[in-house]
């Protein structure tokens, strides 16, 4: 699609204005013009423009920043931004620059009414340094300095944690009612997974809107540039009592051709879980901030994708036309499945997107890699849109981000409650041993609750198992009582020593009926040098 004619330079220096410093308040720049349309016009003027390169040089005092030192910097929240409203619901502050923060992002904002945007400029008397060890001299006069993102409060006289932030290159986080952040989303993704240098775009400037004192809900655009691509945003985000909502427009401007464009992206981790025991030589059963990729494709299937912590990155597209929804999940919420009081997974959100309008053809796709530990995000998920992205191109995205403990929209068929793995080749109850022969498998333990599974057993429920290599046998069905579900039980043979992924698909079905949602996972079969059985008892005495 070509660009679209804008208007001439002018908008620009509407949307851009010398600053001048006001008698009182934090917006201190002159009164200049702002409206979405116009923030389109300067990304598309933007992308006609070689990108400006990567942040430049910090201060000394704040480049050399600790991360402790600089979590000890703090926003005055009697500086916030609507601090003068008497009995809001919201409030935003901003993160100081420094440290991995070097990106000097423009903050504006912008009055409902007349339409007239203020810049707000960095002074230091926005911040308590508290024992950072800032030298604040440093600072003094530097109000191109700018701010490293933003933050926003629910009711924040009474409730002192923020529940969005947007703090670094496109990134973005939301909450549910327990406060604890978890998943990360992102403008837009480029090049995740190519032949060419991945790349992370920053938001470069925002405009908020002034909220009223009742409002529950604030709007914020962003100006989107990187080396590839340009974007103009608008967020709407609705702070509810148990969840955060995003409705999310953008306009995209390529700069150049892009191999791989990625929307609606978000990062998780996944260090292991009920299928995936590998890296949890520690004392929390699982360690994940999302366990499952979930799709609603766009004929109406419902498919759980189990998430892995490989051995070597594995990234998997999954086709679809006109997606009704996807999203990284948390869904299970008991602490004793995670004995983690510190990074508290068991309270942490899924998030679910909802694509408004017809998105066409294209890819959910999923790049897992291999993570060590829970400090490093090794999952991320995006939609790539099917159409090529060459320079000079634009595309619009229209969707809803949801922020939840749950997603905000559930099949009647019965779900997959959870995955596990082990050892196969013997009946449940015993181990492999002498009393059975010794050859290498793998069981595989998936659970579905819900749904109208009970009402379905008289007629018989059937699971449809296919694998893309190797066979299945010893196929059982188990009703568990405490789940009031059913457990399916099958062990996966290997035909070859390949160690291609496996792809793995079950749903259950009683004679044409569908009953269950679509179980879709990837198996990593070992080295043939690993397929075997390992007694290590040691029964004679040292």
């Amino acid at each position: 699609m070509a660009f679209t004619a804008v208007s001439g330079m002018s908008g620009l220096s509407t949307l851009f204005s010398r600053a001048v410093w006001a008698a009182e308040g934090i917006a201190d720049g002159n009164a200049r013009r702002f409206d979405f349309g116009m923030l389109k016009n300067r990304a598309a003027e933007l992308a006609k423009t070689p990108w400006g390169g990567a942040p430049g040089p910090l201060p000394e005092t704040l480049a050399n920043l600790t991360p402790q030192a600089y979590n000890d910097i703090q926003y005055d929240a009697s500086h916030s931004l609507w601090h003068d409203i008497a009995n809001r619901q919201l409030d935003v502050q901003f993160f100081h620059v420094g440290m991995g923060f070097k990106r000097r992002i423009r903050m504006f904002s912008v009055d409902s009414s007349s339409r007239e945007a203020r810049e707000i400029h960095f002074r230091p008397a926005l911040f308590n340094y508290n024992h950072a060890n800032v030298d604040t001299k440093q600072l003094e006069g530097k109000t191109d300095l700018g701010f490293a993102g933003f933050r926003a409060f629910r009711k924040p006289e009474l409730a002192r944690r923020d529940i969005v932030s947007f703090l670094g290159a496109s990134y973005f986080r939301a909450v549910d009612e327990t406060y604890q952040y978890g998943l990360s989303a992102r403008g837009v993704a480029v090049n995740t997974f190519s032949n060419g240098q991945e790349e992370f775009p920053d938001f470069t400037a925002f405009w908020f809107e002034t909220a009223n004192a009742n409002d529950t809900t604030f709007t914020v655009y962003a100006l989107l540039d990187g080396p590839s691509v340009t974007g103009a945003y608008k967020f709407t985000i609705q702070c509810e009592e148990k969840r955060v909502v995003m409705d999310v427009e953008n306009h995209l401007f390529a700069r150049k051709d892009i191999k791989q464009l990625g929307i609606a992206p978000m990062t998780s981790m996944f260090s292991c879980g009920t299928n995936e025991r590998r890296m949890c030589n520690t004392y929390h059963p699982q360690i994940h901030d999302s366990d499952r990729l979930a799709m609603w494709t766009g004929n109406g299937e419902w498919i759980a994708r189990p998430l892995n912590n490989p051995q070597k990155l594995q990234f998997n597209a999954y086709q679809d036309n006109n997606p009704r929804g996807f999203g990284l999940l948390q869904l299970n919420h008991d602490f004793n499945d995670y004995q983690d009081v510190i990074g508290w997974y068991n309270k942490r959100p899924s998030l679910w997107v909802e694509p408004v309008g017809k998105w066409g053809k294209g890819a959910i796709n999923l790049m897992e890699i291999p993570t060590t530990g829970e400090t490093l995000d090794n999952i991320v998920c995006f939609w790539q849109p099917e159409t090529p992205v060459k320079a000079g191109s634009e595309f619009s995205f229209h969707y809803k981000l949801y922020w939840s403990g749950l997603p905000p929209v559930r099949s009647g068929l019965a779900r997959v409650d959870a995955t596990r793995t082990g050892a196969g080749g013997f009946p449940e109850g015993w181990a492999p041993g002498e009393h059975f022969p010794d050859v290498w498998c793998r069981r595989f333990a998936v659970d579905f609750v819900g749904g109208d599974l009970n009402a379905a057993a008289p007629k018989g429920i059937e699971p449809v198992i296919t694998v893309t290599s190797g066979s299945i046998r010893q196929v059982e069905i188990l009703y568990v009582e405490p789940l009031n579900g059913y457990r399916i039980l099958f062990d996966w043979y290997p035909s070859s020593d390949a160690v291609t992924p496996v792809d793995m698909r079950l749903f259950l079905r009683t004679r044409n009926e569908t009953l269950s949602e679509t179980w879709l996972y990837q198996y990593l079969p070992p080295a043939p040098d690993q397929r075997k059985y390992v007694d290590d008892r040691q029964m004679h005495p040292d």
